[in-house]
């Protein structure tokens, strides 16, 4: 008996330490700082890094054939086809060759150019339009496309086209 009194009064006091810690050591793991004091409607809002800019997706995305890609005076839709060609080179290629061939045609302007993208932004004949190069298979799509990624409206671009079929002798 006189080890077990003598157990319960070393422990005692260490098990009311423990306790006394236990309860008042919550405010060690608090947060601090100024965001976390101010209320909810005025702390900065914290935008994921893939959502800060508006979705790409679209731009770039092949049109279906008879997309309506504008509306007549009466509101009937206008259905455009795609204008492009095929070209038997790989991409990077035929990126390159585009870019030449563009530089030699009287009154185009490339505003920019997109490598990686495979898209030049052009102004010709008082149009602004992409010339769009990407991978079919085994060989390349030379395509324009305006703006909304829908087939161009206007002889300028399928002149363009027709010119850089043309020259790059395709199919």
């Amino acid at each position: 008996m006189h080890r077990f009194a003598r157990a319960t009064r070393t422990l005692a006091p260490l098990a009311a330490g423990f306790l006394i810690l236990g309860l008042s050591g919550c405010h060690w793991f608090g947060k601090s700082g100024d965001l976390y004091t101010q209320s909810p409607e005025s702390r900065p809002l914290e935008v994921p890094p893939d959502l800060d800019r508006p979705s790409a997706d679209r731009a770039m995305a092949l049109p279906n054939v008879g997309t309506a890609s504008s509306v007549t005076a009466s509101g009937a839709p206008v259905t455009a086809t795609p204008i492009g060609f095929n070209v038997a080179a790989d991409r990077d290629t035929v990126f390159g060759k585009i870019g030449d061939a563009l530089a030699t045609v009287p009154g185009v302007r490339i505003a920019s150019k997109a490598e990686i993208l495979g898209t030049y932004d052009v102004d010709y004949m008082d149009s602004k339009f992409l010339v769009r190069v990407t991978r079919a298979g085994s060989g390349t799509w030379v395509s324009a496309v305006d703006p909304r990624g829908l087939p161009p409206t206007g002889e300028a671009a399928g002149k363009l086209i027709a010119t850089l079929k043309a020259a790059l002798g395709g199919q």
